[in-house]
């Protein structure tokens, strides 16, 4: 009981009363916790739109003129998971060539708008659906992207033999690094693009770096089984 003076007059104010009517007053969320003997706050996930402030996100990814084909036939594939996985709303603009990505009410993930971006750059560069699908799954996977003239500067038919080397006959030896590397690999004219994980893409790239640099087939392959070897050890 607390005494208080208002205009000259004592008057009895009883502090019990006052915290019961706050207490009923307040409405307060959350769960009792029998451990503390209190209320634990809960609130509801925001989603990444109320996350935004309300606002939509949205990101744009450029398709190039080589890649309008493969793009029709794969629309679906490519949809797919984006909406069911990502709860993102995508589109194709045809004036401005370029897919539209963009967040929706039913988005959670806040990262959800980049992987989605990113998965789509990943087609555009030339990986196949299954293996840029990888992105989304997986956290540790990124692309380097790289040109044969960044390692030596070739021109003419020089230029054209490195980039064979670097394929092979039919593709055996990009297949060859690619199995040891556990990596993906495009060669796209003299850019050379390779999906995988941080140690992986070094090891890759070491390995096509020696190929561009003039060494033979062979000794990359044996190198190549060594790395592969100490691979399946490590896992």
């Amino acid at each position: 009981m607390e005494v208080d003076s208002v205009a000259g007059r004592d008057v009895v104010v009883n502090a019990q009363d006052m915290e019961l009517e706050y207490d009923d007053s307040v409405e307060v969320m959350g769960a009792y916790d029998p451990a503390t003997s209190a209320l634990r706050p809960s609130f509801p996930a925001l989603s990444a739109q109320d996350a935004a402030g309300g606002k939509n996100d949205f990101r744009r990814v450029r398709v190039p003129a080589h890649r309008y084909t493969p793009l029709k036939n794969d629309w679906p594939n490519i949809m797919k998971p984006i909406v069911e996985h990502l709860h993102l709303q995508i589109r194709m603009n045809t004036k401005t060539r370029c897919i539209e990505l963009k967040n929706s009410e039913h988005t959670l993930d806040a990262g959800a708008l980049q992987k989605g971006a990113d998965f789509v750059q990943a087609y555009m560069m030339g990986f196949e659906v299954q293996d840029a699908v990888a992105l989304l799954r997986l956290e540790d996977l990124f692309i380097d992207t790289f040109e044969v003239n960044d390692v030596k500067m070739l021109k003419g038919d020089h230029l054209s033999r490195a980039i064979g080397r670097v394929a092979g006959q039919d593709g055996k030896t990009k297949y060859a690094v690619e199995n040891a590397t556990r990596t993906r690999i495009v060669l796209a004219d003299q850019k050379i693009h390779i999906l995988g994980s941080f140690a992986n893409i070094k090891l890759a790239r070491d390995a096509i770096c020696s190929l561009i640099m003039g060494a033979p087939p062979g000794k990359v392959y044996n190198k190549m089984r060594t790395v592969a070897s100490r691979m399946n050890e490590r896992f």
